[in-house]
């Protein structure tokens, strides 16, 4: 891993493995973490959505940062997610993020209480000037129920802590409209949440994908990177259209409003890196329902594979 050019490439929100009892899983933590290095990612985002953050405890928060920092051993970046609705608990997050080694922290906007971008900019700017560790935003409309205009984050890149944002809105014309924005100010990391986008989000200027399918095939996703960079745009097609194949028989069985966290943990536990526990208010897939999402699974898998030999044998 090439540390040289940082906060660039594919960084996965890494899943929270939990027991039963949602204490975490050290276990299948240490797993995922090796599985995901030895896929080639380029970093790794813990406690973000797809980490099931704001439904952890606070001890499972600190276990997972310092465990994830220990593993990584600077072999690749750590983000940490610090997002919460009390200002004192993201401190708390970023103290224990900053003594245990992680490169970098993330956070989205408090998501209870009604702001606006005036508030919103006072908030990352307190927050900015408070923690050691430098910060991307994250913005999650769907989740926070207010988004980070871009004339916000344009103000906010004007902090020499702000190095970055997520763009999670699922939106390509506002991450157009970011990289437009940023265009003259590299060293400002734009990256996409949602991987359906990826490769048209790297088109429009992104730094990079912090994707949720990438915690199953990290290959996958860091081909797809590599391949774009190469300017192999055939590739590119070919990868994006597999990611999108993933997406559609993963995660969207059933009527769950939550089926792309329950589709993407019970995926993981069939190749036994982790074991399905979700923490409350989610909860796994029946038995029936599992037997139906392996069958997809499987046909996923088989695809993945045959892309990624594909890939490999035309170098």
């Amino acid at each position: 891993m090439n540390l040289s050019q940082p906060f660039q490439g594919i960084f996965p929100p890494m899943i929270t493995p939990l027991n039963p009892d949602f204490s975490l899983d050290v276990a299948h933590t240490e797993h995922v973490i090796e599985h995901l290095i030895e896929g080639g990612v380029h970093g790794i985002f813990i406690l973000g959505t797809t980490g099931e953050s704001a439904s952890l405890s606070s001890d499972v928060k600190s276990d997972l940062i310092r465990l994830t920092c220990k593993k990584v051993n600077g072999r690749v970046q750590v983000l940490v997610g610090i997002t919460d609705c009390s200002f004192v608990q993201s401190l708390d997050l970023a103290a224990i993020a900053q003594e245990s080694g992680a490169t970098a922290l993330v956070a989205a906007p408090p998501f209870y209480i009604n702001i606006g971008q005036e508030e919103l900019i006072n908030y990352y700017q307190k927050l900015a000037d408070a923690v050691e560790l430098p910060l991307f935003l994250y913005d999650m409309p769907s989740h926070t129920k207010i988004n980070i205009a871009v004339e916000t984050a344009v103000t906010l890149s004007a902090h020499p802590n702000i190095i970055g944002i997520k763009d999670s809105s699922g939106n390509p014309e506002n991450f157009k409209a970011l990289c437009q924005a940023f265009k003259g100010k590299p060293d400002f990391k734009i990256f996409v949440g949602p991987e359906e986008i990826l490769a048209d989000t790297l088109q429009m200027g992104g730094h990079g994908g912090v994707t949720g399918g990438a915690n199953l095939f990290p290959k996958l996703y860091v081909s797809l990177y590599e391949a774009f960079h190469n300017k192999d745009l055939d590739r590119v097609r070919t990868l994006q259209e597999t990611i999108l194949y993933l997406s559609e028989n993963l995660y969207q069985n059933g009527t769950y409003k939550s089926s792309y966290l329950k589709g993407l943990k019970a995926s993981m536990s069939f190749e036994g890196l982790c074991d399905g526990s979700l923490a409350l208010p989610l909860y796994p897939y029946s038995e029936a329902e599992q037997a139906v999402l392996h069958v997809k699974y499987l046909l996923v898998k088989k695809r993945v594979e045959a892309i990624l030999e594909q890939v490999k044998v035309n170098g």
